[in-house]
């Protein structure tokens, strides 16, 4: 029987939707690297303002950014938290299809 809740998998779900696009996958591996302030990602993605926006904000919401104002500009930074999170989450699943969890209905 599984302990997922349905918050945990609401959860993950925004977590991989976060993830499931190239352009927020760029700007996770630019910030691998440490901070950088929205301007640096604008110019490193060669990108308008407005899609970067639309990215950052996916990946905000789904809590794997975190964001800093300073003046006028704004930095980001990865949540380390989040990331444990999610990578407890794909351990988790390997280890269900390890133990051989996977329905046997047909068998």
């Amino acid at each position: 029987m599984s302990r997922t809740t349905h918050t945990d998998l609401a959860r993950s779900a925004r977590w991989f939707h976060a993830l499931a696009d190239e352009t927020r996958l760029q700007i996770i591996e630019r910030l691998c690297s440490g901070e950088q302030c929205v301007c640096d990602l604008t110019d490193f993605l060669q990108t308008g303002q407005s899609r970067l926006s639309f990215h950052l904000k996916t990946l905000k919401e789904a809590g794997v950014l975190n964001d800093r104002r300073e003046g006028r500009w704004v930095y980001y930074s990865l949540n380390p938290d989040t990331l444990d999170e999610i990578s407890g989450a794909i351990r988790d699943l390997k280890s269900a299809n390890a133990r051989g969890l996977a329905s046997t209905c047909c068998e």
